[in-house]
């Protein structure tokens, strides 16, 4: 993913101390660590990975493949915290016993982001893309994690606060409640019409893949329109594709939403760009 991470502000300022730098939210690597914390608590309270050894294939690869590609195409070494955060993504959204899965959805996920532009952005989310394109065309070979925290509160309460603070300091926050308001409306509009208890409808929100989803995927600085209305419009539209694709059992469905209405929303946004531009341009100047 080309995600929170490189939208981070400068770094503190030399004079502060140290441990005040590293604490600080304007650290650049604060996200990574809160993925790491992710990753950590699901694991070590379900056990959610394939294995450690595919995980760290996954981020591996990815931050060789960030490095390789940003020497070909930038000519310089870009800094590796994207790259990790959609190396650990990919390691813990992906399953599949086989381990170069998680090697070739890493690799496409990064080469993602220097292929596939348009007038200089990418416009999938990377990691989104990637595992998008591994659960499409290897139905039968890998599939995405599906679990939620159970019971377990405490640990759930805790990503979200850390998340949510994070995501604060962004100015992003507005892009992951907008979501979640969404997502909970529709789970019992849609728990009405299926006729389901309620309470299954909303449990995927608390599982950890959604966790990545809300606070790193759809709040990409890289991949969402520049407006703060428009970005809240996008992730309703996606809450409800998602909900559609869940109608019709789709079992990937955040993903594939945020797949199929990101980058019309982006295309959207740089044709009004260059059109305004255009019209702008086109104006006679006052004598």
């Amino acid at each position: 993913m080309s995600e929170a991470a490189v939208a981070m502000p400068a770094p503190p300022a030399a004079g502060k101390p140290l441990w005040k730098q590293w604490l600080s939210l304007e650290n650049r690597y604060v996200p990574p660590v809160f993925i790491t914390v992710i990753l950590l608590a699901a694991q070590l309270s379900y056990g959610i990975l394939e294995s450690y050894s595919r995980t760290a294939l996954a981020i591996a690869t990815a931050v060789v493949t960030e490095l390789l590609l940003g020497k070909i195409f930038l000519g310089k070494y870009p800094n590796l915290a994207s790259a990790y955060i959609s190396g650990i993504s990919v390691g813990i959204l992906l399953r599949t016993p086989a381990f170069w899965p998680f090697a070739v959805c890493a690799a496409l996920a990064i080469t993602s982001k220097y292929v596939l532009r348009v007038r200089g952005r990418h416009i999938w989310n990377p990691s989104n893309f990637a595992i998008c394109v591994m659960l499409f065309l290897l139905p039968e070979t890998v599939a995405m994690l599906g679990i939620q925290w159970g019971n377990n509160l405490v640990a759930m309460a805790v990503i979200w606060l850390l998340g949510s603070a994070i995501i604060w300091r962004l100015r992003r926050f507005h892009i992951t409640a907008t979501y979640v308001i969404s997502f909970l409306l529709l789970a019992l509009l849609r728990a009405w019409m299926i006729h389901e208890p309620w309470q299954s409808e909303i449990a995927p929100i608390t599982g950890p893949e959604y966790q990545l989803f809300i606070f790193f995927m759809i709040t990409d600085p890289k991949t969402t329109v520049r407006t703060r209305w428009g970005q809240c419009a996008v992730v309703v539209v996606v809450a409800i594709v998602e909900m559609l694709l869940r109608l019709e059992q789709s079992t990937y469905a955040p993903l594939y939403a945020l797949f199929l209405v990101g980058p019309p929303a982006l295309l959207l946004e740089m044709w009004l760009d260059a059109r305004r531009k255009k019209i702008l341009s086109s104006e006679p100047v006052a004598a």
